[in-house]
C-alpha cells in the first residue's frame, strides 16, 4: 500500500515537473519571440537595369516664323485658317498700309533732303552760290591780269624817268591785292565748310537712309507673307481687329520638324549627356509615343515656377506630323543601360553625409554596410560593390522606422 501511494506520489511529481517545464519554454519561447523586431526584407539578385530620368518638357518648332504688326491699325483681311497649310510666299493676312505709305513719304523727303544738303556740302555751296563764286573769281582773275600788266608798265616808265617810285609802290600793291583776293576765292570753293560740318551732314544722311529702310519694311510688311512652306499653328488676330505695334498676329512652323525644350531640376543635370536616347509621351494620344535623343545640354540653370531647372533640348523623331508645338510632353532620358548587375530595391537603399549604405541581414542582427551605386532607377538601384548576390537586406520595419543594429530581428517577406 505504502509503496502504490509512493509510485502515484511520483507520478504527480513528474507530471508537475512535465507541466512546469512545458510552461518554462513556452513563455521562453514567447519572450524570445517577443523581443526579435520584425523587418521587411529583400534578396540581392542579379538583372540587366535600365536607369531612366523621367521630367516635364515643351514641344517647339525647330525654325519657326512669327509675323508681327509693324505698325498700329487695323487687320484689313485674313486669307488663312489655324492649322492650315501653306506654301513659301502665300500671302496670309493684310494690314491697312495709310499710315505706313504717309511715313514711307515722309522718310522719302526726309532722305533727299538730307543727301541734297551734303551734296552742295561736298561741292561747296549751292549752285546760286558757284555760280556767284565763279563770277567772283573770273573778275579776280582778270584784276590779276591787269595789275600785271600795269606794273610791268610803270616799272619800264621808271626806267626812262617817267614814272615815280610811288607810283611803282602803288603798282605793286594792285597786284598784291589782286592775288589776296584770287587766293582767299580759291579757298572758299575747296573748303568753304569744315570737315565737321560734312561728317555731321553725312550722318544725317545715314539717319535718314535708316528712316526710310524702316518705313519701307514696314509697307512691305503690311501685306504679311509666308516665307517658307509650313503650318499656320497660331493665329491670334482676326479681321477688323484693331492691333497695336509688335502685337504677334500669327506663327508659321514645318511640324515635322520640332524638337523638345525638357525641364530637368538641377541635382539631375550632372546625369545627362548629349546623345543620351528619349522617349517622348503625350497625355492626348495615350500609348504613343515618339523617340528622340540630346542634341543640347543646359547652358544654365534659371527659375521655372518653384524649381531650379536646366533646359535641355531634345530632338524629336515625327514622321506623321501628329505632335504638335506648344504641347506639354513627358520625357524619359535612358541614363544607363546595366546588363548583369546586382540589383536592390530603391526601399534598401539609405544616404548619409553623401554616403550609400543598407541594412544586410547578418544571422538574427542588421549590419550597416556601405555600398557602391552605378545607377538608379524609380523602383530599383544598381550595387557595384558592398553587397553579393543571396544578400538580404532591410527595407523597413512595419513601424516605418530604421532598424537598429544591435536588436535581434525577424525577416519578414
Amino acid at each position: 500500500m505504502t509503496q502504490t501511494k509512493q509510485t502515484a506520489r511520483s507520478k504527480r511529481i513528474y507530471w508537475i515537473g512535465a507541466v512546469v517545464l512545458v510552461v518554462l519554454v513556452f513563455f521562453i519561447a514567447r519572450s524570445l519571440t517577443r523581443q526579435r523586431l520584425p523587418v521587411r526584407v529583400a534578396t540581392v539578385t542579379r538583372e540587366d537595369l535600365t536607369s531612366v530620368l523621367s521630367t516635364n518638357g515643351k514641344v517647339e518648332p525647330l525654325n519657326t516664323w512669327e509675323a508681327h504688326s509693324p505698325i498700329t491699325g487695323q487687320v484689313t483681311s485674313v486669307l488663312v485658317t489655324e492649322g492650315e497649310s501653306v506654301p513659301a510666299g502665300k500671302l496670309l493676312m493684310t494690314l491697312d498700309d495709310t499710315d505706313a505709305k504717309a511715313q514711307l513719304a515722309t522718310a522719302t523727303s526726309s532722305l533727299k533732303g538730307a543727301e541734297a544738303n551734303l551734296k552742295m556740302l561736298e561741292q561747296g555751296g549751292t549752285q546760286e552760290e558757284l555760280q556767284s563764286l565763279k563770277n567772283d573769281t573770273s573778275h579776280a582773275r582778270t584784276e590779276q591780269q591787269n595789275a600785271i600788266s600795269g606794273l610791268a608798265t610803270v616799272e619800264r616808265l621808271q626806267k626812262s624817268g617817267a614814272a615815280s617810285e610811288a607810283e611803282v609802290l602803288a603798282a605793286q600793291q594792285r597786284l598784291s591785292n589782286a592775288n589776296r583776293t584770287l587766293t582767299e576765292l580759291s579757298q572758299r570753293k575747296t573748303a568753304r565748310y569744315s570737315s565737321t560740318e560734312i561728317e555731321r551732314a553725312e550722318a544725317l544722311v545715314a539717319d535718314a537712309r535708316a528712316g526710310y529702310a524702316a518705313a519701307k519694311k514696314n509697307l512691305q510688311e503690311c501685306q504679311v507673307i509666308s516665307p517658307y512652306a509650313g503650318t499656320v499653328y497660331s493665329l491670334s488676330s482676326t479681321r477688323t481687329e484693331f492691333v497695336e505695334q509688335g502685337k504677334l498676329l500669327l506663327q508659321v512652323a514645318d511640324l515635322s520638324d520640332l524638337q523638345v525644350r525638357a525641364y530637368f531640376d538641377e541635382p539631375e543635370i550632372g546625369r545627362l549627356q548629349a546623345g543620351q536616347s528619349a522617349r517622348i509621351t503625350w497625355d492626348a494620344k495615350p500609348g504613343r509615343e515618339w523617340k528622340g535623343e540630346i542634341v543640347r545640354l543646359p547652358s544654365n540653370v534659371i527659375l521655372y515656377g518653384t524649381r531650379n531647372v536646366g533646359e535641355a533640348i531634345v530632338s524629336i523623331d515625327q514622321d506623321e506630323g501628329d505632335l504638335l508645338p506648344n504641347t506639354n510632353v513627358t520625357v524619359a532620358i535612358q541614363i544607363a543601360k546595366l546588363s548583369n548587375v546586382l540589383v536592390i530595391p530603391r526601399e534598401a537603399l539609405r544616404t548619409e553625409k553623401g554616403q550609400n549604405y543598407v541594412y544586410r541581414l547578418k544571422g538574427d542582427y542588421l549590419v550597416k554596410t556601405p555600398i557602391t551605386v552605378s545607377a538608379i532607377t524609380l523602383t530599383k538601384v544598381a550595387v557595384s560593390s558592398g553587397l553579393n548576390e543571396k544578400d538580404v537586406v532591410a527595407l523597413s520595419t512595419f513601424e516605418g522606422q530604421t532598424p537598429p543594429e544591435n536588436v535581434p530581428v525577424k525577416a519578414v517577406p
